[in-house]
Formats: structure tokens, sequence, C-alpha cells
């Protein structure tokens, strides 16, 4: 079986470089072997051992970085349907997840070309260096297009993927680790992503001529996010529209945040089954929905919440991964350019009266944001933060700012300029 062995060995990438002569068969240097037994053969990048988890496909042209950097991945394997992944190298600036470098997130990812030399002028290191200093297995040379289509008409597969720059393989083993695994349904996955500790966050966007910017504390709104897996860019455009954020682990209590005396809650994303980490997610937001506190929720967010008042969320066979999704604003009627990344959805059916549904997916229906008639709560499945329309969605944190307003005297807010 292959033995883990670190970022010790190097790594060409190259496939032509790899095969001993022009009429000879390259060596497979990686392996992604499907719970039904399917072994697809590639060539290894990044770090250099086994991985599993669920394939998904995800149809973004760029933003690779953020995608393998984003919580909500935790579990799970990327297949980036667009070829030319890597040629903009990697950089310290466009991650997502709050830790610089997780112990536990994305599995692996699935690349369809080899990964040239980068060329960008904001580029720090090369992809292959990036993904072995941050434990993620990938493979490259595989036909993405086909996968994808497998994934389209059979639902999310789970698999192993393996890199092993020798291509010394127990396949038997492995089609064996990939059918034990377990479904993705009934895993709460949050535990390894959320923080571990409460942290005030200022930092602001991204300016070309400036970098990041930096608010002044104590001069806005105070929102208190619960981590569930939240990305840097929903804080950062929380900040930016002049709120004070502290970031609290997902298990604090109700009590706990009530008595930071928050304007306003935010229910982040993150990965695995709702329901799962609803058993301990729940009973806090249906609390703090009790006390009326004007709350925001984004995907797992927006699940938990559609939970917390009642409702079901169901498994949904390829999910939604990708940033160019149709999404109609119904209090509009404007429809939006937007980034997802989830694989359950809320049952719109399932809803009370009281939680009205304000947004719904032009791919396939899916609810994808709800309100409610009788305390300041709303929430939306997709990612309003990472910017796909450009700034198609940003609004929703200005109807979260009015919402915090509205419930505390004018005279006493001051919001940054």
């Amino acid at each position: 079986m292959l033995q883990d062995e670190g970022a010790k060995t190097s790594l060409t990438l190259a496939p032509s470089s790899q095969a001993p002569a022009p009429w000879a068969e390259p060596l497979a240097t990686a392996l992604l072997v499907l719970a039904d037994g399917t072994v697809l053969e590639g060539f290894g990048i990044g770090h250099i051992g086994i991985a599993d988890g669920e394939v998904c496909f995800n149809t973004a042209m760029t933003g690779y970085q953020e995608i393998l950097t984003d919580p909500s991945y935790a579990g799970q394997i990327v297949t980036f349907t667009f070829p030319h992944i890597g040629n903009t190298g990697t950089n310290d600036e466009d991650l997502e997840s709050l830790d610089a470098a997780p112990a536990s997130g994305i599995r692996g990812t699935v690349i369809a070309s080899a990964v040239t030399n980068p060329s960008n002028w904001r580029s720090s290191s090369h992809l292959d260096a990036w993904l072995k200093a941050r434990g993620i297995v990938g493979i490259t040379g595989v036909d993405t297009r086909a996968l994808t289509a497998l994934i389209r008409d059979h639902g999310m597969p789970n698999a192993v993927i393996a890199n092993d720059p020798e291509g010394r393989f127990d396949r038997d083993a492995l089609k064996a680790r990939a059918a034990a695994l377990a479904p993705m349904e009934g895993l709460d996955l949050v535990p390894p992503v959320t923080s571990r500790a409460h942290s005030e966050w200022s930092q602001t966007t991204w300016g070309v001529k400036t970098g990041y910017g930096d608010r002044k504390p104590g001069t806005g709104l105070r929102v208190v996010a619960i981590d569930y897996g939240v990305k840097r860019n929903i804080l950062r455009l929380l900040a930016e529209a002049g709120c004070d954020v502290t970031v609290v682990p997902a298990t604090t209590t109700a009590e706990e945040i009530m008595a930071m005396k928050p304007d306003g809650v935010f229910l982040s994303n993150g990965p695995g089954d709702p329901a799962a980490t609803g058993e301990y997610a729940v009973p806090v937001i249906r609390a703090l929905l009790a006390e009326k506190v004007p709350t925001f929720g984004i995907c797992l967010g927006h699940q938990l919440m559609g939970l917390a008042l009642g409702g079901r969320t169901v498994k949904m066979a390829q999910g939604h991964h990708g940033a160019n999704h149709p999404v109609k604003d119904k209090t509009t009627g404007k429809v939006e350019i937007v980034s997802m990344n989830h694989g359950f959805a809320v049952d719109p059916e399932s809803l009370p009266e009281t939680a009205l549904e304000t947004h719904v997916s032009l791919f396939d229906g899916s609810n994808c944001g709800l309100t409610l008639t009788d305390r300041p709560a709303f929430s939306v499945q997709h990612h309003p933060e990472a910017s796909p329309g450009p700034r198609d969605s940003h609004y929703l944190f200005e109807r979260f700012v009015a919402l915090m307003k509205a419930g505390k005297p004018e005279t006493l807010v001051t919001t940054a300029e």
C-alpha cells in the first residue's frame, strides 16, 4: 500500500518528462479511485500520500486558491472543470480559511492539464509547492469532463486520491478503502475548521494600490460571527460595512453570545451535513431568534436557520459548485450571477408560513434565500462575498446593516466612511 512520505520527494509535473521514450506509456504517479472501483490514472501534484473524501466538481474559471482554502470543502475532493489551474501561481493574500495552514479541510484536487510555471505579478509560489505545504493531494492529466459527466449523472461519489512519484499503488486496498467510506449524510465536519477561541476581525477589502485595509474598532455595529468554517472575505465585507466583528467558535452558547450585547449575529458558511451540525447549532440559533437579534446567514448558516425554523434539508445529487449560477432575488426581481458551494439544500415546502422564500436558483429552482416575517432575520444559500458578478450580491451586507440599525437608535450608530 502507498506509504505517506510527506513532502520529502520532489515531483516532476510535465507528463512528457516522465516517459522513458516517446513511444512508451508515461508512468502513472497518481490515482483517483472511486467507490464503485473505477480507477483514473494521472500524474501526482502536491502532497505525497493518500487522502479520501467526496468528489465534487467546480465550474469556476478563476479563484482556484480561494476554492482550495474554502472551509466549506472540508472532507471533499474538488475537480476543476476549467483545465488551466495553477497558471497564476499562489500568494499569501488569496486565502479564505482563517487558519493560514489548516490541519483539516479540502482533501484533494483533480486537474485536467499539467500545471505550468506561474505567470502573475502577485504570485509568490508554484501551486505544487503550495499544495505540499498545505497537505493537499492532487492529480493532473485526468479527463475532468468525463468525471464531471459521471458526477452529473450519478451523483458525487466517495473516492481515494493517492500520489506516489514511484507509482507504487496497492489498487485493491485503495478500492476497498474507497468503498468503505461513510457517506456525507450524517457527517458533522465543522469541528476541525471552526475557531478555537474568540477573536476580533478588522481587516477590510483588498485594493490594487493599497492591499487590505484595516478599520478602527469600536466605531460601528457589533456583530458576533458564529464560525462554522467562515470565509475571510465575508468578514472583510462585514468590516467594510462598518461593523465591529467578533468571531466565535461554532459551539458558543446563546448566553455567551447575548452577553456580548451584539447588534447582530452572523451565521457563517461551513462543511458537512447541516442536520448533523444542527444537533448543537440549532438550539443556539433558535434562542437567538427568540431574542429577536438581527441575524444573517450564508450557505451552511442559511441551512441551519432553515432547520431552526422547523424546516428540513436534503442532500443534492451533484450540488452547486461554481461562479456562474443565476439566482433571482424575488424582492427586487433582479437576477444575480453568484458563487455557489453546497451539497445540501433547504426544502422550501418544509418551512413555516413566517419564512418567505426570497431567492431561487434559475438552474434548478432550489431555494437560495429566506426572510422571516416575525423576526429580523434572513439568509441566503449563495456566497455574496465571492464577487463573481462581480458585486451583484453585496447589497445583502447593506440589508444586514439596515436591519441592525432599525433595531438601534440612529444617534447611537456610527459607521465607517
